[in-house]
């Protein structure tokens, strides 16, 4: 059950140090009515997480240190935004680097014609979407995300969603675990991959994966010792080719942490090498 050395490990959430984190979630900010998210905190879950590193280092290339922490830990590849950044370190790092669009649905001939422009310029691996970050929300089973997944079929690339409790100080009706359901249904083809915990409806979210082939989870934004029980049960058993590794650094985990921590998941020995590479090479077409 220990976690094993050179997988070459897969982080499906991975970015690169934020010179003004704050600035980067300026966007999630005009959907925030509290003062004391509004006034206090770098970024708008900052509640949730102790300790939030400050990995920014004054003149520090934000790409090397990321890449310097990914080699420190056996991290072959990762998932980052696309971005300057990215684009840049996939010419620094070719193999190593693959991309996610975060789209917001509320423009949908825009998101799709984004979608298309990413595949084509840059060779988008993924799309990202909260459901309850986007400015009005946007229900996972609206009917204003249906092109989005068409979408995302038609070139053969996965979906992130997240799932569960918002981390934001939002409502999260609009991504009850429930509603992956309808979508699983009405889009057998699609690769959708949960994110952000579907907490407190992770039993549920073990049920959908049992019945849809296409559904999936990643463990984004957790740190490992909080990983659900109901989600590590799963992967140990029935669950072993539909659970992925996603950390959350530098957004609010160091690495440090999350490897340290990783060590003592309780995950049997044939489901390592599945759960930090294997089942993301394979669901997201990687080639590694």
């Amino acid at each position: 059950m220990a976690m094993p050395q050179d997988v070459g490990i897969v982080d499906l959430m991975i970015g690169f140090p934020m010179r003004d984190k704050k600035k980067v979630y300026e966007y999630l900010m005009r959907g925030i009515r509290d003062d004391q998210t509004k006034e206090d905190f770098t970024f708008p879950a900052e509640y949730m997480f102790k300790e939030v590193p400050d990995e920014n280092e004054a003149g520090a290339d934000p790409i090397e240190a990321t890449f310097a922490k990914m080699d420190e830990y056996g991290i072959q590849a990762g998932l980052f935004g696309l971005g300057p950044d990215t684009r840049t370190a996939k010419e620094r790092y070719p193999g190593r680097v693959f991309s996610s669009l975060e789209i917001d649905p509320n423009d949908v001939m825009g998101t799709v014609r984004k979608i298309r422009t990413a595949k084509a310029e840059d060779d988008l691996t993924a799309v990202t979407f909260f459901p309850s970050g986007c400015f009005p929300q946007v229900n996972v089973d609206a009917a204003l995300v249906y092109p989005i997944y068409a979408t995302c079929i038609d070139l053969d690339i996965p979906i992130i969603v997240n799932a569960g409790i918002a981390g934001p100080r939002f409502p999260s009706d609009c991504q009850h675990v429930e509603r992956f359901d309808r979508v699983c249904y009405d889009f057998p083809e699609l690769r959708i991959v949960m994110r952000h915990g579907a907490e407190p409806w992770e039993d549920l979210a073990v049920k959908l994966m049992l019945k849809w082939p296409g559904l999936y989870y990643c463990t984004s934004a957790f740190a490992p010792k909080y990983y659900p029980k109901a989600i590590i049960d799963y992967a140990n058993t029935r669950g072993a080719d539909k659970i992925m590794y996603a950390g959350y650094f530098p957004m609010g985990l160091s690495m440090d942490r999350i490897m340290t921590e990783m060590r003592d998941v309780p995950l049997r020995d044939g489901v390592w090498p599945k759960f930090l590479r294997e089942n993301a090479n394979r669901v997201f077409n990687l080639g590694l």
